[in-house]
């Protein structure tokens, strides 16, 4: 009897071992594990799993076949919002990609104090939406290429990225090796001028847009119902992998944080999506022609 007894607390404290190594593999592997910052909690990952760590050199078969993978970008921060977004990032433990405009990283102090929130918090990568934003005068911004691109490269040294990933302000134009759309013709000549002079121009498959109050408009349940939509009839720009799109700035009343947190919180806990920076999106660095 000792000996029965004495082999099923070897078993016990093995099995148990294993239990306390698979958990610690979890968590070292997801998508956004961090050490926790000023006190706040890293969110349990079996309340809200989140993706497991994809190296950039990773392609398209490294994702699971029964999985989609999510790009969670948001554009023209650091705005008003830029603080409610990475507080819900953390509370989810998911990570995203903040497309920023220069001179909005200069226009106050709230503005940079939000710039080095970004740059400190691992869960976000950090690219380029131009310096200027056109001026919110997209179609002559976009008549002088040369100037397009002299925005985005002041937009870069300004803003220290390393990278040349870049988002064009007010159209959805894309420039990869793969891929080559333009959303209004007119801005043709610039988007190929940013092309040229090696910017990786991504777009978006899917936009969350803002009601007439500059709020979230609709309902994350809708939001939710367009995710399934677009990879049900296969309509993101590339099979499997869609580009969310959100503006920081309609993150500032408390319905819209709720709807972007309870958003997020579906996407994870229905297992079906993993999260990844748009640094990873396929091909994206590859040498461009």
């Amino acid at each position: 009897m000792k000996k029965i007894f004495a082999e099923k607390s070897k078993n016990m404290t093995f099995l148990g071992m294993v239990a306390l190594m698979s958990a610690t593999s979890a968590l070292l592997n997801s998508c956004n594990f961090k050490n926790e910052v000023n006190n706040v909690p890293v969110v349990s990952s079996q309340e809200h799993p989140s993706a497991e760590i994809i190296p950039n050199n990773m392609d398209d078969e490294s994702v699971d076949p029964d999985k989609r993978v999510i790009y969670l970008t948001f554009d023209d921060g650091p705005n008003q919002g830029t603080e409610n977004l990475l507080k819900i990032l953390d509370k989810r433990n998911v990570c995203a990609t903040a497309f920023l405009v220069g001179k909005h990283a200069y226009g106050s102090k709230k503005q940079k104090d939000d710039l080095l929130l970004l740059k400190q918090n691992p869960l976000i990568e950090l690219a380029n939406h131009s310096f200027s934003h056109a001026h919110n005068k997209y179609t002559d911004f976009y008549k002088n290429a040369d100037a397009v691109v002299h925005d985005f490269d002041i937009a870069k040294d300004s803003l220290k990225l390393t990278d040349k990933i870049a988002r064009t302000p007010g159209r959805n134009i894309w420039r990869l090796n793969n891929i080559n759309v333009t959303d209004i013709k007119s801005s043709t000549v610039a988007a190929d001028g940013l092309k040229k002079a090696g910017y990786k121009v991504i777009g978006w498959d899917l936009e969350w847009r803002p009601s007439q109050k500059m709020t979230l408009k609709g309902s994350h349940e809708a939001m939710i119902k367009k995710v399934d939509s677009i990879f049900l009839n296969d309509l993101e720009k590339t099979s499997r992998h869609l580009v969310f799109l959100t503006h920081d700035q309609y993150l500032r009343d408390a319905d819209s944080i709720n709807e972007l947190d309870m958003f997020i919180e579906k996407l994870q806990k229905s297992n079906r999506f993993v999260f990844r920076k748009i640094s990873q999106y396929p091909k994206i660095n590859e040498v461009l022609n």
